[in-house]
């Protein structure tokens, strides 16, 4: 029995890099039917971006695109908005994350789309609210978290390195793509009711700023009594008018910090520095105790300074130098298993190599390997970040360019003599360069 919640949705893709394409590929592995409109001889951007062989599409690409089809087909043509019309008049749902007016000006805006399929889903992704002042700025990943308070809230709070910090999750990118699949999946739920698509819009900004709520939080703290207990500023720091850097605190107002340990083997190389691991205290006392009688320090449970939460909170300093003073003659590993026996939250500073080494985690959904073939080979990639019970993804190779064109071409109703014109009108493939004058 086919349980793929997707099953028999056709999706129009005219998404590129990493925002649109991450947000249709989960759709893809969820079991619709995706079809990514690619410009002849060109491609995806990410198809030459970074790559390891210059005659391979790169691992951004790969990691993108698994389980789509691909037809090479440029919409400026006559023949090429044909074709696209009449891909949209079958189809359930329609993505784009061009810059903002691209599909206007190509044609194929929400209102010229309802009106070909009033069925039709249209997903939109752009980098600002249509509301805000930056909603014509071509917008990407960094600039996404700096107008969205994340950049502005990450990173070292004093030294030289107290400049704003991007964040290395891809917030502005992969989250958008995400979210952006939420608001698909709740029109489709929607169009059961009414029967009609809608238009789904999402913005990069708001998907960064979506995930930087406990900041807003920090921000009404802050305005309505001055300070931010849980800060590494506090007590004996100042703060200004809005939610400093903070370094590596928890954020939730437990207190959490990182703590340097020994090497623990050849990943945890002076080079790569990840030889960390990440200990949270929490404000119960019974929590405190239990932290205290695995690493030997009873003698905080009865002293003022250390045995309240509040008191924790004054005295910061002290406590990450005596903690960091215990784990230093251990490794992130060694630390983890001793306060994570005693119920104490813990977690190494995983490197993408010790992570991506990990075999358990190759489960089916969160790390997958896929066989591209060819030259290629083998490669790994996140998987469907969620399960369900009764369905397991399947995960196949990206397509080459074009690699679907006559399959999807043919399905439309062209025949064989329409797609050779096709190709030598440019419309399908590049056009042949002309031969140099004498």
């Amino acid at each position: 029995m086919n349980t793929a919640p997707l099953q028999g949705i056709k999706i129009v893709d005219f998404t590129e890099v990493q925002s649109g394409p991450s947000c249709t590929q989960l759709l893809a592995w969820l079991g619709a039917e995706v079809i990514k409109i690619e410009r002849p001889g060109v491609g995806d951007a990410t198809r030459k971006e970074l790559q390891f062989d210059p005659n391979e599409p790169s691992y951004y690409f790969l990691q993108l695109n698994s389980d789509k089809k691909s037809l090479a087909l440029d919409a400026k043509t006559p023949d090429g908005k044909e074709i696209l019309t009449k891909l949209i008049k079958e189809a359930d749902i329609f993505i784009e994350n061009l810059h903002p007016g691209a599909m206007d000006k190509l044609g194929f805006s929400w209102e010229v789309v309802h009106k070909l399929n009033p069925k039709c889903i249209y997903g939109t992704i752009k980098g600002f609210p249509e509301s805000s002042k930056y909603k014509d700025l071509k917008a990407y990943e960094p600039i996404a978290q700096v107008t969205a308070a994340a950049a502005s809230t990450t990173g070292w709070y004093e030294g030289e390195y107290n400049v704003p910090t991007q964040s290395g999750a891809a917030l502005g990118d992969s989250n958008t793509g995400m979210h952006l699949a939420i608001g698909i999946l709740a029109a489709l739920v929607q169009r059961n009711i009414t029967g009609e698509g809608s238009f789904v819009y999402q913005s990069m900004h708001n998907a960064c700023l979506n995930l930087c709520r406990i900041k807003t939080r920090d921000q009404l703290t802050l305005d309505k009594i001055g300070y931010l207990t849980q800060f590494p500023q506090y007590p004996n720091g100042k703060f200004g008018d809005c939610v400093p850097r903070s370094g590596n605190i928890e954020g939730g107002g437990v207190l959490g910090w990182t703590y340097k340990c020994k090497p623990a083997g050849a990943n945890d190389s002076a080079l790569d520095a990840n030889n960390y691991v990440y200990v949270i205290l929490q404000r119960g006392a019974k929590d405190f105790e239990l932290f205290c009688n695995a690493v030997g320090f009873q003698d905080w449970l009865t002293n003022p300074d250390f045995n309240t939460a509040d008191a924790r909170d004054r005295h910061k300093d002290e406590i990450y130098k005596r903690i960091g003073a215990w784990t230093a003659d251990k490794t992130k590993f060694e630390v983890t298993e001793i306060l994570g026996k005693a119920g104490v939250p813990v977690g190494p500073v995983l490197s993408t190599k010790e992570m991506m080494s990990d075999e358990s985690l190759y489960d089916g959904n969160t790390l997958v390997k896929i066989n591209q073939g060819g030259n290629i080979g083998e490669f790994v990639t996140v998987g469907v970040p969620f399960t369900i019970s009764n369905y397991q993804p399947t995960y196949g190779p990206c397509p080459a360019l074009g690699g679907n064109t006559e399959e999807i071409l043919t399905s439309l109703g062209y025949t064989a003599e329409q797609q050779a014109q096709f190709k030598a009108n440019g419309t399908t493939a590049p056009m042949p360069k002309a031969a140099p004058s004498k």
